[in-house]
Parts: C-alpha cells; structure tokens; sequence
C-alpha cells in the first residue's frame, strides 16, 4: 500500500492515477444525500466511478493508489449553473469584439477554464457565447486542456434589438437584420429554427432572453422582449430534443411569459413578484439568483468608465436588487439553482455565492445543495452527479475545513477530482 501526500498543487497538467483502484480517506465526509457529516471514510474510485464507500480507513493492494484526505473536508464537485466561460468582465470588454478574434478569446478562455476548475466547480452550465465555449467544451472532454464539464448554449436566442442581439450598439452600416441563424426571433416559426441552429451547432442547452439585460448596449434592462408563444415555441423544439432551457430575465412580465411559456429556470429574476413566485412553485421551475453578479455590475457602474453610460443607470438599479429577491424567492419556496454569471463577475470566485447565499438566509447546507443535488435535477444528470454515492461519476473535491461550521471554507480548495482523475492537490 502507497501513501500519496497532499503536499503539491498541480496547476498545469492533471495528474491522472494508474492502478486498480484510487482511494480516498476522509477525515469529514459530506455526501449529499443528507445533513450528516461522517467521519473517518472510505471512498473507492475506479476509473471515472465511484464503487464503493465505506467507514474507517480501508486498507489497500498492492497497486492502489491511496489520497491523505484525512485532514479535510470532502464533497461532490459543485455545478456552476449560469456562466459565460469565453470571457470576463473588463472596461475594454465592449471594443474587444470589435478588436479581438475568436482565437484570441479562445486562448483567454483556456485559463478561466482552469480557473473555475480549481475553485472546486466540476460542472458548469455556459449560457450563451459566440461559438467557442462549444469547441471548449470539446476540447476539455478530449483532454486538450483543462477545465470543468460544459453544458453549453452555444449563443442564446434573442428578439430583434433585444439583449443577445449581437448588433446592439454598433453602427448602422454593421447592424443589419440578424435573423434565427444568427440567434435573433420575430415569431414562434422564427423560434423553431433558431433552436434547431443552435442544436446544430452543437449546444447541449438553451438560453432565451425573456426581458432587457443590464449589460447589453440598449435602453432598456428589464422590459418584456418574448411573447409567451414564442417561448413556448423554444421550449417546445428543445423539448423534442430533452434540451434544458433557462431564460434571463428581469422585469416580471418576462418572467411570468417565461414561465407560462414552460421554460425550466429563470435566471437573475430582480423584479419578481409573489405571483411569479407562486407560479414558479406551481409549475417546478428553478431560479439561478446569480447574486454574484448584481453585487459586481453595481460596484464596477460606480466607477468612472467602466461600462458604457447607457449600461450605468440599469446596474445601479438592478444590480442591487438581486440579492433581496433571492432572499424572497428562497422564504418563498422557490427552488433554487447555483448560478453566478461568471465572466460578469470573475472567474473562479465562483464560491462567493454561496456566501452571499447564506447572508441572504439561506443555511449553509441548502446553499450547498444549491450547486450540488439541485444544480444535478435541474440538468437532468442526478444519476450520475450531485451527491458522492456508489456508481455515480467521481466528481469530488475538498476543502480546508468543514463549511457547515462556516461557509466561507468553500474559498479553501485543497482537492479537485473530476471524473476520477485529480486536477488538484494541495497541503
């Protein structure tokens, strides 16, 4: 039997285990599938499953390979549910479309891969882009680089002139008239096709943009841009395909057409009422609060030149108002989905939402379902992610110290295992 220390960081290559089996002794095991912290326990991982998880420090063959885990804190990997892996939030970030190419942001985006994986996050859900979060997606299943499991909309689907319209803000000469292909609707038929766009360009998810968005060049951040047709439309196409489907929304009447419109979680959500809370309780639908976010576009609006004057009222105003609503949404009885909009705020602070999670009331334990058992329904993965359980996927990290006791331990990432394989170690 071999001891391996947790004594090194390894930051620019995986570190993949030979042997029958990978071991792991937890000092602090949290499963998932409850409260309980238990101690002193085995897990047994061979290839990318788990095959068995026992209490005490099961003793090794001759070619396991044995992980020291026994002073941390062990849970599933987190699942990231809103984030947008191609970029991150700048004062240039609006000239760099005009100024960077596809390859320049794929490049940038190779380290806010790395990065959300070392913040512990296994999972993330990317929610519109321009095409290259696809091929990231690929290239970290391949083993090309390193990186969380995508699940991607390839580019979210817009009304014309609406938030995702990619020519808000420019020049007329380069506005032209982007129809479904380019991710832009004017009708249900419209909807169809732009979906299926999308599924041939090789999303694996659907994103809409039910109301006006904070950061986009346009006036308005919150009004209504779906009919309820047209978002049943979307849902209806993705549904052919059991495509997951999420809609950014601020104002309420986006939400509630969204909604009635079947869509399966409403992101952001500042303005939500009661009556959209009750129907998301009646209807199932999931809500991705991204605090992370409105607490980041206020303070950035607050200095001089960052975004552009059109965006700066809209984050003062909506910014704020996020995490109050997900304060009432989670009093409510709404379900809740982890969600940070990652790449408007930065990348690999990820784990801040939970923080801000807990300020809002929410227990340190149901924060951590958020972006563990809840994120796993909401996508459909619950058979193989979401909890550590015998035959699911070995996405398991590790933390200093145990974050029900405080739940600022999830900034402290001693251990990354994603589908067996470790990405990160550390004393």
């Amino acid at each position: 039997m071999r001891y391996i220390c947790i004594s090194l960081i390894f930051i620019s290559s995986v570190l993949i285990l030979s042997g029958q089996s990978t071991i792991l002794h937890c000092g602090q095991l949290i499963d998932m599938t409850n409260e309980l912290v238990q101690s002193e326990m085995t897990i047994v991982i061979q290839s990318d499953s788990i095959v068995s998880i026992t209490p005490g420090y099961t003793e090794a063959g001759e070619e396991d390979k044995v992980i020291d885990l026994r002073t941390k804190t062990v849970l599933p990997g987190f699942m990231d549910m809103h984030v947008h892996i191609e970029h991150e939030s700048s004062p240039s970030r609006y000239l760099d479309k005009f100024r960077k190419n596809k390859s320049d942001m794929a490049l940038d985006a190779v380290k806010f891969c790395k990065r959300t994986l070392m913040a512990g996050f296994t999972t993330v859900r990317d929610l519109g882009g321009t095409g290259v979060n696809v091929s990231l997606r690929d290239a970290i299943q391949e083993g090309d680089i390193i990186g969380p499991r995508i699940f991607t909309a390839e580019k979210s689907i817009a009304t014309t002139g609406g938030h995702a319209d990619p020519t808000n803000g420019v020049k007329y000469e380069l506005k032209g008239d982007p129809g479904p292909k380019e991710g832009v609707i004017n009708s249900a038929e419209d909807a169809y096709k732009a979906f299926r766009q999308r599924y041939k360009m090789g999303a694996d998810c659907i994103k809409i943009t039910a109301t006006g968005g904070v950061l986009s060049v346009a006036k308005d951040g919150q009004g209504p841009q779906f009919t309820v047709n047209e978002v049943k439309a979307v849902v209806d196409a993705a549904n052919d395909y059991n495509f997951v489907t999420a809609a950014h929304a601020h104002g309420a009447e986006g939400m509630k057409r969204a909604v009635l419109g079947g869509i399966h979680s409403i992101e952001h959500g500042t303005k939500m009422t009661p009556e959209v809370m009750d129907l998301m309780i009646e209807r199932g639908t999931y809500y991705v609060p991204t605090i992370s976010a409105g607490r980041f576009v206020a303070e950035k609006a607050k200095q001089p030149g960052y975004y552009p004057a059109i965006i700066v009222p809209k984050a003062l105003e909506i910014g704020p108002k996020i995490q109050e609503t997900f304060s009432k949404a989670h009093k409510a009885g709404v379900k809740i989905a982890f969600g940070t909009d990652a790449g408007v705020s930065p990348h690999g602070d990820n784990a801040l939402e939970f923080i801000y999670m807990t300020e809002g009331g929410m227990s340190n334990f149901d924060a951590l379902k958020t972006a563990t058992v809840n994120a796993a329904e909401l996508m459909r993965i619950s058979d193989d992610h979401g909890t550590i359980e015998k035959g699911k996927t070995a996405d398991i990290i590790a933390l200093d110290s145990n974050p029900l006791e405080d739940i600022n331990a999830v900034m402290q990432v001693a251990f990354v295992m994603k589908s067996g394989h470790i990405y990160k170690m550390k004393k």
